[in-house]
Order: C-alpha cells, then sequence, then structure tokens
C-alpha cells in the first residue's frame, strides 16, 4: 500500500494511563512560572542538569561523542552501535538522529535510553547531530548543519564505519530539519542512500497550520505561544515563512524515501503531520501515518505504555525498510 493511515488501536489500560499522563503533566506545567521568562541559555542548562518539569532521569552510559568534520565547520554528533552483532557481509547503515526542542532547545544526550535501544532493535548505527541552536544561531545554520552531518554520513562515515545507506530519525523540529534534509539531498541529486525516514510530532509549517493556532493555552508540553516563540527565535534574522526550506510542508514533495509519519491527537501539531501525510501520498509517496489516542506532543518522550507502541512501530518500519541481517 503506497498509503496508510490508521488510528493505532491500544489496551483500556494504556488508554487510562494516557488520560492520567495528560492531567498530570497540565497540573505541573500550570503550576511553574512562564518558562519564557528565563533566558533559552538557563533553560538549557536546567534540563542538561536533569531538572526541567519533565525531565526524567538521564542515563549517558551509551553514547560516544565523535566529531563531524564537513568542510571548514566541524560538528559534534552522538553516536550508538548496536552490541549484537552484525553479519560483515552484509551492508551496513546508520539512522541519522535530529533531536525536537522548537529549535531552540535539545541536545544529543538527553535520550540515550532510547537511541541505544532503536540501535539494538534495528541492527543499525544510530548518529544523534549536535546542531546549532536558535537564537544565538538562527535559520539557516540548523538544516546547514543537518545536510553537513548527512553528506559526511555518505562519505567520510561510509570509509570509517562501513556505511551504506541511511534513514532519518527526528522529532518535533528535529522532524521538520529531517525533511528539510531529505528535500535538500533530493534537489541536489544526492537522495539515493536515504532509504527511509520516521517523522513524529513535526512543526512543518511555521506560519502554523489549524491545529496550531486554535491549541491555545492548554499546556499539555506545547501551547500556541510556545510555538509562535520557538519560530520567531529560528528566524530571528528574518525568512519567509513559506519558504519550503522553512516550512517543507509548502515544498514539492516527490521523490522522497518511504516515511512514517507519527501523531497524537492531543497535539497542537496534529494537523502538520495529516497534511504532510496527505501531501506526500498526493506526490506519489509511500507514506504510513500512525495516530494515537490521546497521545500529547511528543509523547513517544515520556515513560509511557502508549510510547512504547509507537517505539514498537517506528522499530517494526524501520526494519522493513533498513534490513540489517545479523550475525
Amino acid at each position: 500500500m503506497p498509503y496508510q493511515e490508521r488510528i493505532v488501536s491500544v489496551s483500556p489500560e494504556i488508554q487510562r494511563e494516557t488520560l492520567d499522563f495528560n492531567r498530570t503533566t497540565r497540573r505541573k506545567l500550570n503550576a511553574l512560572p512562564d518558562p519564557w521568562s528565563f533566558s533559552p541559555v538557563i533553560t538549557r542548562e536546567r534540563r542538561l542538569l536533569g531538572l526541567g518539569a519533565l525531565m526524567g532521569e538521564r542515563d549517558t552510559a551509551f553514547g560516544q561523542d565523535i566529531k563531524i568534520a564537513q568542510g571548514s565547520h566541524s560538528l559534534r554528533g552522538r553516536l550508538f552501535r548496536p552490541k549484537s552483532l552484525v553479519r560483515k557481509d552484509t551492508e551496513r547503515g546508520v539512522l541519522l538522529h535530529f533531536h525536537g526542542g522548537g529549535f531552540v532547545f535539545g541536545a544529543t544526550d538527553l535520550q540515550d535510553n532510547r537511541l541505544q535501544e532503536l540501535c539494538e532493535n534495528t541492527g543499525l548505527d544510530v548518529l544523534s547531530v549536535a546542531y546549532r541552536l536558535a537564537p544565538e544561531c538562527p535559520y539557516p545554520c540548523a538544516p546547514d548543519d543537518c545536510e553537513a552531518a548527512a553528506r559526511w554520513a555518505c562519505q567520510d562515515g561510509r570509509r570509517a564505519y562501513g556505511w551504506r545507506f541511511l534513514g532519518f530519525i527526528g522529532e518535533n523540529t528535529g522532524a521538520t530539519l529531517a525533511l528539510v534534509t531529505a528535500l535538500r539531498l533530493r534537489d541536489s541529486g544526492d537522495l539515493e542512500a536515504v532509504r527511509a525516514m520516521s517523522l513524529f510530532s513535526g512543526l512543518f509549517d511555521l506560519n502554523m497550520t489549524p491545529s496550531a493556532r486554535r491549541w491555545g493555552a492548554d499546556r499539555l508540553v506545547l501551547t500556541t505561544r510556545d510555538i509562535q516563540l520557538c519560530a520567531a527565535h529560528y528566524l530571528a534574522l528574518g525568512g519567509d515563512r513559506h519558504l519550503p526550506d522553512v516550512s517543507p510542508l509548502y515544498a514539492d514533495l516527490a521523490g522522497l524515501p518511504p516515511t512514517l509519519v507519527s501523531v497524537g491527537i492531543e497535539d497542537p501539531l496534529f494537523d502538520d503531520s495529516l497534511f504532510l501525510a496527505t501531501r506526500l501520498r498526493a506526490a506519489g509517496g509511500t507514506v504510513q501515518c500512525d495516530i494515537y489516542p490521546h497521545g500529547c506532543h511528543c509523547f513517544q518522550s515520556f515513560s509511557l505504555g502508549l510510547a512504547k507502541v509507537s517505539h514498537q512501530r517506528i522499530d517494526s518500519f524501520l526494519n522493513r525498510q533498513l534490513p540489517a541481517t545479523r550475525a
């Protein structure tokens, strides 16, 4: 099937847990000061210390920090490799992970457990890209860095680690950057090595889709104002929000690899995912759109049964598109 859209079926227990999490999260976040009363630098530092309102205990035992050198510019990345062996006579691949955070927050070492799990479940290496953040480094710094990382993976990464193909995975604005990177590679004729994308809770229209505009001040992780302020920081030097390189929902979406789009029903960016899936289908692409009952914005980042279901579906999709044969 070139296009599948479904509301993912989950047990009543998982639905109850998700609803309880949503109520608790609203209560926690509404009791806190306005997060934008602090500078982004302070908020980033607190999150790295595990002090964010929704931050769990960090475990950074898995990944290895590496240098991504591309031309005169050097980036950092966090590399995860499967502990179980993969046959040496098979093609090796890498998943490039682009973290979320509204172009302003986020880091490569805030989800080591999940990225190592993804690595083990797929038999692929995973490389999380430390792109530059706004407002200090506004557009086009982040997509330039992500494109540079993808090109490095196809060249130096191929020589150093034996990678023959790539997949892209990203959440929130990491999904935005994954899609923009794929479009840039396609337009330059260099997309052949990218065989699949998994995009969840993405912001694909910085002009804001109806669900984002209408969400309002309901602080279930993300509000309308949060989206507006993140977009303003990202475009601190100005820029056309209809430009496909900024809002990829406006791009010609033909010729992209098979894509899994995932989103929760209680996500302000719900329309972004549905509109993207529809446009990918209209462009002739292979796309699967998974809709999760009661899921909040980026629910996959939390310790929830619903997140486990989504992780399993993401891993299965990637295994179908990017097979790695184990020893």
